[in-house]
């Protein structure tokens, strides 16, 4: 009889440990389906901070990689260094492309220095510098032909409507050396509203105007980076029909100058989040501000730097990667899933904003 109680009460001790465990993990698993974890490591984009250019780099959840223009040369080689320690951080070794929107030297200068610290395998480019004999890009081309000289890295040189050859995100080229699309992209082609007053005055006969500019889909999730374009290359773009679509990143155009960035643009693309990748003394327009701020959908503007001419506007601290004062050389990053998700990073802060798929 002893040997028997003993048992039952082993037993019952034993299905009561059971129950709670049951319980906990069903707990547990209830916890988990709220929120269920990202798979992988999504696709990666850093912004690195070259004071005032631009680079933009992307890594795929496989490693692919895209570096969209290589910053500012000289600086004892300060933005090809950040841009190796870009790809340091995203776990690759080599750089399978790097599209240069245009040859002005806040945007191709890096180009030879970051082939020095990273391997290439093919630069993107709009085609040949129009510039005359005495402008800065006369130099940039020069280098960038001496690169490819040797055949050791590839040139692309696509033309609007044509697909990247980049594996695990489709990058379509919507304007390059001065010409756009003709038609719409899939889900665009709606009437465009804010085409009303839209200017199609010629800015000038410079590299801007014919920047290669892209529209990346990972996913559920549509990006556009257009470089430099000017406001009427952007009326072609978008009236009076929006080709574009909207778009859930906006890398902001010219670092925020008002000669790009019109609301005939950003508010039909309607961004969730916008970058905008200024320097302290350089882009960042009160205009454009106002224009991004003012977009139909937006749910934040994120700076590369507090922008500080006379007059300037600027988002709350926490946007911010680089506020006024010393060189930081602060980065913002973006993790996003196919699913529509993503999330920005701020090297500065070390805090990070989710958004939730739209």
């Amino acid at each position: 009889m002893m040997r028997t109680a003993m048992g039952k009460r082993n037993w019952r001790k034993a299905w009561l440990c059971a129950a709670v465990l049951a319980a906990v993990s069903v707990g547990a698993a209830a916890a988990g389906d709220s929120k269920p974890a990202p798979a992988g490591p999504g696709l990666r984009i850093y912004f690195v901070d070259v004071e005032g250019g631009q680079s933009t780099l992307f890594v795929t959840p496989q490693g692919h990689s895209l570096l969209v223009d290589t910053g500012w040369a000289g600086n004892n080689g300060r933005d090809a260094d950040r841009i190796a320690a870009a790809a340091k951080d995203a776990g690759i070794s080599r750089l399978d492309y790097v599209l240069l929107t245009h040859y002005h030297p806040d945007h191709a200068g890096g180009l030879v220095e970051v082939a020095q610290r990273l391997p290439i395998g093919t630069v993107i480019d709009h085609g040949e510098n129009t510039e005359p004999a005495e402008a800065s890009t006369v130099p940039m081309y020069a280098m960038y032909m001496g690169l490819v000289a040797n055949g050791k890295v590839k040139r692309l040189t696509p033309k609007p409507g044509d697909r990247l050859p980049i594996a695990e995100m489709d990058a379509t080229v919507v304007s390059s050396a001065g010409e756009v699309i003709e038609r719409p992209l899939p889900e665009a082609g709606e009437p465009n509203p804010a085409c009303q007053g839209a200017d199609l005055k010629p800015i000038g006969q410079t590299e801007n105007p014919r920047s290669l500019g892209i529209r990346i889909v990972f996913g559920k999730l549509r990006i556009l980076d257009l470089g430099d374009l000017t406001v009427e290359k952007e009326a072609l773009l978008m009236c009076p029909a929006n080709k574009l679509g909207r778009v859930d990143i906006f890398v902001v155009s010219h670092h925020g100058t008002a000669t790009s960035d019109s609301a005939a643009l950003v508010h039909a693309i309607a961004p969730r989040v916008a970058i905008m990748d200024n320097g302290g003394r350089k882009g960042g327009s009160p205009s454009v501000w106002q224009t991004i701020e003012s977009s139909p959908g937006l749910e934040d503007l994120w700076q590369l730097h507090t922008a500080e001419a006379e007059g300037s506007r600027n988002v709350a601290d926490a946007y911010i990667a680089n506020l006024s004062g010393p060189d930081a050389g602060n980065y913002l990053k973006i993790k996003a899933w196919p699913d529509g998700r993503f999330e920005v990073f701020n090297a500065r802060t070390q805090a990070t904003k989710q958004y939730p798929a739209r």
